[in-house]
């Protein structure tokens, strides 16, 4: 799977071009697809690219038993990997990622957004433990004024994670910035680059508000 770093060779921000991960957002944007093909569609979109975001997993050979012999092959070392979701639209990507990586332990952040300042309240925070041990990966659909995202990361470094990926499905430049520029060192994954937030700090063209698509609520 190719992905094109957007900032440059040093930066963490990541955008992937794979022809089915473009193909399942363009149907996640469509007003048509109702609430479960929206819901395998984020789970499917998440397998996708969590399978790139964590191709840097560590690695350690150990012995098995072939029906034809024994030898040493490759293992993911360790089970210390932690998948973050924020509440409640991440939650949605969660079973996409745990396909993947069925042994990581789940953390949970909760977040809602604040209809008349756009910022994000927090109202719950439950990490794995020990966490600063881990390689986090915290999840949510849209990456829009990176309030969310911001705070999200803040929350984890407070309690000692250090290790942490954001991905997200799609992004808003000015939420790409934000969260690159207060943490430069989180590896941001991102499906589709929209084009801009309008004035009411919605993704443009985005795909309406993720949590009510996934949950069939208004």
């Amino acid at each position: 799977m190719a992905i094109e770093n957007v900032y440059g060779p040093e930066d963490n921000v990541f955008v992937m071009d794979h022809p089915l991960i473009q193909h399942k957002i363009s149907l996640l944007r469509d007003k048509k697809t109702g609430t479960n093909e929206f819901r395998q569609l984020v789970e499917e979109i998440a397998m996708l690219m969590g399978y790139e975001a964590l191709h840097d997993l560590p690695l350690e050979d150990r012995e098995i038993e072939t029906p034809i012999e024994t030898c040493m092959t490759p293992m993911i070392a360790g089970k210390k990997l932690a998948i973050v979701p924020i509440l409640r639209a991440g939650l949605g990507m969660v079973s996409g990622i745990t396909a993947l990586t069925p042994t990581a332990k789940i953390g949970h952040i909760g977040m809602y957004r604040n209809e008349k300042t756009h910022e994000p309240v927090e109202y719950f925070c439950k990490l794995p433990s020990p966490i600063e041990l881990r390689t986090i990966v915290v999840l949510d659909p849209m990456l829009a004024t990176g309030g969310s995202g911001c705070d999200a990361v803040d929350l984890i470094k407070a309690r000692g994670g250090r290790k942490i990926k954001f991905v997200c499905i799609i992004a808003a430049p000015e939420g790409i910035k934000k969260l690159h520029e207060r943490h430069p060192d989180v590896e941001i994954y991102i499906g589709h680059v929209d084009r801009e937030l309008n004035e009411n700090a919605y993704i443009c063209p985005g795909l309406g508000d993720a949590g009510d698509r996934i949950f069939g609520t208004k």
